[in-house]
């Protein structure tokens, strides 16, 4: 339990030890699950609750913080990560009611069998007075579910923002002391989660633009006290125009071949000025790509052939970043086959979701010759060409 301003208390908890997330996502930090306690004057709230895992832990915060009753449960978002110690909530505090928008209402009854006389639905744009603290309900849907809101406490100039801006990290600290970390973390949540809703996030942007906002009080990770840098760290991520001069390059190699086509193409990239990752997907940290995918210009998908189609991995990777819907400009394939291939039609129809210019395929049988190496080049060369149209390399 702790002070984020005059009765205003982080009740949240920290997982220290969770290293997946909904059995997809990596959490090399672990994360937390912020709730937050608003005591006004005649009625008290509270923001969200915490995984089921920890609802022990969120009830010492809460009477430690002296919470006897709490009048209002915000729910502002259904997945369980947040919402699911609501049950537990309502029979500690059996007069409470969960006050959320429609949407998220449906999916409470459904998910976790809240009766309907137990919510109270509220409209965007919709208010709630505590007293001498005023709560204002702001829909933002599809970060990154589509019943997602976050809530302006007026008084205090606190945005409590649900997912949006969060991060999937456990610390110590309630605010944003280690930037650099928390930044990381923040874009990699974002292109774990919500990149594919971009053009949805910029909307809900414009609707923060008339408040003065002190502070962002996320459902993961610390509090930003200083709201403008994720902010606009947001603006750029969803804006399609800022992309960087930067190529992808997720492989997998079975006998070196297609290794070997990758270094050599990576070291001309490299030649080139243009800035180059390359990831060996079966042992790679996929989240570690992501971050990189949030502004990259390109991706080229490394893969021998496995069974005239591409290596499961790859095929992974490709369903990944079709997924993830990247504002990636361009995309290509390079590898290797022994005796046929169908492996550059089947990585394109994975891709279907990627809006890029598909660059014509380095494939070569066997180990690259002469001539696979400066198709290579040829490649290195178009990129390039590209990237300069783009105004982003010299």
């Amino acid at each position: 339990m702790r002070l984020l301003a005059d009765n205003v208390y982080a009740v949240g908890v920290q997982h220290w030890d969770r290293r997946l997330f909904d059995e997809l996502i990596p959490l090399p930090h672990g994360t937390s699950y912020n709730s937050y306690l608003v005591k006004g004057r005649e009625k008290t709230a509270l923001l969200d609750t915490v995984d089921p895992e920890k609802t022990e832990l969120l009830i010492g915060h809460l009477l430690k913080a002296g919470a006897e009753k709490i009048d209002y449960i915000i729910c502002q978002h259904a997945e369980q990560d947040h919402s699911g110690s609501i049950p537990d909530m309502l029979l500690m505090y059996p007069d409470a009611k969960v006050v959320t928008n429609p949407k998220c209402a449906k999916m409470l009854i459904d998910h976790l069998h809240l009766e309907v006389d137990q919510i109270i639905e509220i409209e965007e744009g919709q208010t709630l007075s505590l007293g001498d603290k005023t709560l204002t309900f702001i829909y933002t849907p599809w970060v990154h579910w589509p019943e997602t809101m976050s809530t302006w406490l007026q008084e205090d100039k606190i945005l409590f923002s649900c997912d949006f801006f969060g991060s999937h990290l456990a610390t110590s600290n309630l605010f944003v002391k280690d930037l650099a970390k928390t930044m990381e973390g923040a874009k990699r949540y974002y292109g774990e989660i919500m990149m594919p809703f971009r053009s949805s996030i910029r909307g809900n942007l414009k609707k923060l633009e008339p408040l003065d906002i002190r502070m962002v009080a996320p459902s993961h990770g610390a509090v930003w006290d200083k709201p403008r840098m994720i902010i606009e760290a947001y603006a750029e991520w969803v804006d399609e125009d800022v992309i960087a001069n930067k190529v992808i390059v997720p492989y997998v190699s079975m006998h070196d071949s297609t290794k070997k086509m990758v270094e050599y193409f990576v070291e001309a990239l490299i030649e080139r000025d243009i800035d180059v990752k390359q990831f060996n997907v079966p042992v790679s940290d996929l989240g570690e790509m992501v971050i990189e995918l949030v502004d990259a210009a390109t991706v080229i998908l490394g893969s021998p052939t496995v069974l005239v189609g591409a290596h499961p991995s790859v095929i992974y990777c490709a369903a990944l970043v079709n997924a993830l819907r990247p504002k990636t400009k361009f995309a290509g394939i390079i590898g290797s086959f022994g005796w046929g291939s169908k492996m550059v039609d089947q990585l394109t129809g994975l891709m279907d979701n990627l809006k890029a210019e598909m660059f014509e395929p380095v494939l070569v049988r066997g180990a690259s010759k002469e001539d696979g190496y400066t198709a290579l080049d040829e490649l290195a060369d178009t990129i390039l060409q590209k990237h300069r149209v783009l105004g982003i390399a010299e």
